[in-house]
């Protein structure tokens, strides 16, 4: 399943945002794609006012619940028990794609005799959803020709995060769904260019375009390229990294781009990492919580401010053009990484321009050979995979075979693993964390006085039925405690939360949710469990 796993495990889109509102089915699970997504909501919206059914699946009854047909409110952390279930459903009723799964699937049976582990009643009692609407949502998804599939990071920030992406591509395979027009496995990416920084190898077990450094001829050709010798052993990842620095195993850090004070599960946890570290630099486009404990700020461009491309979630190449001079100090990211390079004495970073960057990217990158700024300049954006300079890039993935050594999608046998951090009686209630349509982590809408205007402090949003229990009211300031810390914060009664789940979003410095997370990791992908974390709830 390699292939296969490395575009699902690269976040890409298999289709793209405007096949969605020619689906006829759409199941979206572990994500508000209203609030979150809104072009892509626009969509989703306009698939239901053409007939689309469409099943949310989610621990909180998001905005897109009011134009579900039906509606499954999971518990946190239940999602692979959910699809597992609905899979079992689709096998014993006969409504699976037979002559796909026999063309173009392999380890069917394996993957069948697991669905024996999860029984709709067992299904029923972890998900906390009754067995005929599990039944429902399967028999739609599988009558839905072609049936999409979108998710978020409801579906991979768990400790069983890569599993749960498994059980997505399962219930897709097994219907036929993948390689199909207005179908598909289609992870919605958080901003702009994250896609097109995981293409550019900012993940720490590949170089661009998924190429792995533990394969010898990939490393070679990068080490020709660049004329230095590279390492073989993937690097850490985002939260090992700091992991890592408290420890005292890294000394020194530059971050780029990120506010992990605000942003990172158990925040607190990384806060005491950084001011661990001998060196820290920090570079981004504002002064942030994080940039402020920084032993060095280097002032980066904004989108406005700079030159060069943007790869969006459907994996599109898109120009970016400057409109405006950089203000003040503030340089390109790139001009700055090259200017710190050559002052280290590095060779290889004389550039005089993003389209010189992206003619070696292109040069070193199969998936980009093909698109370049002379051919961006003449449209509205190039998907990649694009191996030629005639290609017209690829809007549907796996069209005719999968990237695997068979050519064929594997169906995986899983099994059920509970979250790792669960209530108890001194944290009864589960928090699971989500995102507002006016405010992003709050490095840059926090200081549009408008957004704030709209939505300008955090709340807890608790269940009536929870809240009555313990002597809550709307507006009440309540302490959200952990095991890891704890946040002031008023109350909001809300029947959006499924008893014993609350909600928060993370945007707002003054309420800093993530030193409330845990930081249980998925053994595979290493994501941070940020959206189950058992918490009590402490009226002031």
């Amino acid at each position: 399943m390699a292939g296969l796993a490395t575009v699902l495990g690269s976040g890409a889109m298999t289709n793209t945002i405007a096949e969605i509102e020619d689906s006829s089915c759409i199941l979206a699970i572990g994500t508000s794609t209203t609030d979150a997504h809104p072009i892509a909501g626009y969509r989703i919206k306009k698939a239901v006012r053409k007939g689309a059914r469409l099943i949310v699946a989610n621990p909180k009854a998001v905005d897109l619940c009011r134009f579900a047909d039906l509606y499954l409110p999971i518990r946190p952390g239940s999602d692979v028990a959910l699809l597992m279930g609905m899979a079992r459903v689709i096998v014993e009723e006969g409504l699976m794609d037979q002559k796909y799964i026999e063309e173009r699937c392999e380890n069917f049976d394996e993957f069948k005799q697991a669905l024996d582990a999860f029984p709709p009643a067992f299904v029923e009692e972890v998900t906390g959803v009754p067995r005929e609407k599990i039944a429902l949502a399967a028999r739609l998804y599988a009558a839905g020709k072609p049936a999409s599939i979108l998710y978020c990071m409801g579906i991979t920030q768990h400790s069983h995060g890569t599993d749960n992406v498994l059980a997505v591509s399962n219930l897709a395979l097994l219907t036929g769904n993948l390689g199909k027009v207005s179908g598909g496995v289609n992870p919605l990416r958080g901003q702009n260019n994250v896609q097109g920084a995981c293409d550019m190898g900012l993940l720490p077990n590949v170089f661009t375009g998924y190429q792995r450094v533990d394969n010898p001829e990939a490393r070679a050709k990068f080490e020709k390229a660049w004329g230095c010798s590279l390492s073989g052993a993937p690097g850490l990842t985002h939260t090992e990294i700091f992991d890592a620095a408290y420890n005292g195993k890294i000394k020194a850090l530059y971050l780029v781009g990120e506010n992990p004070l605000l942003t990172e599960a158990n925040a607190s946890h990384a806060a005491e990492a950084i001011k661990k570290l001998d060196f820290f630099v920090v570079q981004d486009i504002f002064l942030t919580e994080t940039a402020r404990l920084a032993d060095v700020v280097l002032p980066a461009a904004t989108f406005a401010e700079k030159d060069g491309t943007f790869t969006n979630t459907e994996r599109r190449v898109q120009r970016v053009r400057r409109v405006i001079e950089p203000v003040g100090q503030a340089k390109p990211d790139w001009w700055i990484t090259c200017a710190v390079a050559r002052a280290m004495g590095a060779q290889g970073f004389d550039f005089n321009s993003p389209a010189e960057i992206f003619n070696e990217i292109a040069s070193l990158t199969p998936s980009y050979a093909g698109i370049s700024y002379a051919r961006l300049e003449q449209s509205g954006g190039i998907q990649w995979p694009c191996p030629t300079a005639e290609h017209p890039g690829t809007a549907i993935l796996h069209t005719e075979k999968f990237a695997t050594p068979s050519g064929k999608g594997k169906l995986v046998a899983l099994q059920y693993r509970p979250p790792a951090e669960q209530p108890d009686a001194a944290y009864p209630l589960v928090l699971t964390t989500d995102r507002s349509l006016f405010q992003y982590h709050g490095t840059m809408t926090r200081r549009a006085p408008g957004l704030d205007g709209l939505n300008g402090e955090e709340l807890v949003c608790i269940n009536p039925a929870d809240a009555k229990n313990l002597g809550v009211a709307g507006g009440d300031l309540v302490d959200v405690v952990s095991r890891r810390g704890r946040v002031k914060v008023k109350a909001k009664l809300t029947r959006r939360c499924r008893p014993g789940v609350v909600s928060m979003s993370f945007h707002f410095a003054e309420c800093p949710t993530n030193v409330l997370t845990s930081p249980a990791l998925d053994p595979v992908a290493k994501t941070p469990e940020t959206k189950v974390c058992a918490v009590r709830i402490e009226k002031l």
